[in-house]
């Protein structure tokens, strides 16, 4: 046995102590940190060859792992663009020099000088664009995600180009002989008519009349004209407008259990707008009255931005003083294989590495990834109790290995001294 090799060994321990202390103190300090996950010092012995009666001490040697697979505690807060995730998964972000991190630390305010989230740590949240309704998303990377930007949705204007019209048409009702609303002829009768608003390019509202008239009864068929509101007559009726339907009339037949086969939709362009397509699926014609169901259309008016919701499937909703609410991102939550084995970076992030597995991209509620909680966010996994325990532990190992270093020297000095 060598006395320099237990010297060594004594070192090695000191400073495998030292490490562990180090993680400890970092928990402790960051109890109170949103979005923390635990670090704690493992340790490995490291051993040389020794024989039966020749002993030869080694060393130990420590690695680094974080608890970021363990969940912490939620709190709620005021403000709707904090972010805490309720099971697995990480929020995108990204640094400012564009480089992408993921992270669980979701104090996300706006950004005086770029408009985009950005957190305490000030990484900018990423997000998909729903500019055309859908996400356009990447599995297996970052791909297509931009900063969540709400500055940019004051004051703009959507036209409209998609709705619903879903109703239930009053089947025993007779049917219109002579001239159909679609004929728009003064004497033009029909069965039930009914309003919805669309927009057009500019955010004007437009108003819709939709005349629905039972031509007849078996099979049941009913026509359905669309016309512009501001054309409508002097008349009573309103026939004759000063144009006719905006769309061509179509004939909707059922069959004998009042279900719509077909057509399923209609295409109306909407004056100074876009074209709407009208999604009639689902309409019946029924024994009782004349009953709206589902009638929506997309687009709004111009409106200052009044704040910003999130929903727990990550849909970002912008929502305006008119009253208007609109889709403008969709959230993802990436996963990894390893979670634990993520490296940290400052500002509670982590970055992929070989050990982690590849990074994988879905939406919050979807494929085992947990949903967002709006107005929270995850505490620090530290528990204060144990890191207080593991502290004492720690310094006395430290002192015991200090033992072990000045007693290796002591027995050196009278090694030394014996030549004197």
């Amino acid at each position: 046995m060598s006395l320099y090799g237990v010297l060594r060994t004594g070192v090695s321990g000191m400073n495998a102590q030292s490490t562990k202390l180090g993680t400890i103190a970092d928990n402790i300090a960051n109890t109170g940190t949103v979005g923390y996950k635990a670090a704690s010092t493992q340790f490995s012995a490291l051993l040389l060859d020794s024989t039966q009666n020749d002993y030869n001490s080694g060393a130990v040697s420590t690695s680094i792992r974080r608890s970021v697979s363990s969940q912490g505690s939620l709190t709620y807060t005021s403000s709707n663009t904090d972010l805490g995730i309720q099971g697995n998964g990480f929020l995108i972000v990204s640094a400012a020099d564009g480089t992408p991190y993921l992270t669980r630390a979701g104090s996300f305010v706006t950004d005086a000088s770029t408009g985009n989230l950005v957190n305490s740590a000030g990484y900018t949240l990423m997000g998909y664009p729903l500019d055309d309704g859908n996400p356009n998303a990447v599995l297996n990377g970052i791909g297509n995600l931009v900063p969540v930007n709400m500055t940019d949705k004051n004051l703009t204007a959507k036209a409209s180009t998609s709705g619903t019209f879903t109703v239930n048409l009053p089947a025993n009702e007779a049917t219109v002989s002579g001239n159909a609303a679609g004929a728009n002829a003064a004497d033009s009768a029909y069965t039930v008519k009914s309003s919805i608003v669309a927009y057009d390019s500019i955010g004007n509202e437009v108003t819709l009349d939709v005349y629905m008239t039972k031509t007849q009864e078996s099979p049941a068929e009913w026509e359905m004209a669309v016309y512009n509101q501001a054309d409508k007559g002097t008349s009573t009726s309103g026939f004759p407008y000063s144009s006719g339907p905006l769309a061509a009339p179509v004939t909707l037949t059922f069959d004998s259990d009042g279900k719509l086969t077909g057509p399923t939709s209609l295409a109306i362009p909407v004056p100074n707008g876009q074209t709407l397509s009208l999604d009639l699926t689902g309409t019946t014609a029924l024994a009782t009255g004349f009953t709206p169901m589902n009638v929506q259309v997309n687009g709004n008016a111009p409106s200052a931005l009044s704040g910003v919701e999130i929903d727990k499937d990550g849909t970002v909703y912008a929502t305006y003083e008119n009253g208007a609410r609109i889709a403008a991102y969709r959230i993802p939550l990436a996963t990894v294989a390893s979670p634990d084995n993520l490296k940290a970076v400052a500002g509670d992030a982590f970055s992929i590495t070989t050990s982690s597995g590849d990074i994988q991209i879905g939406f919050p509620t979807e494929g085992g990834r947990g949903s967002l909680v709006s107005g929270a966010l995850e505490q620090s996994n530290v528990d204060m109790a144990s890191e207080l325990t593991d502290m004492i532990v720690a310094q006395r190992d430290y002192t015991a290995n200090s033992k072990v270093v000045q007693t290796s020297s002591d027995l050196l000095d009278i090694l030394m001294n014996l030549k004197r």
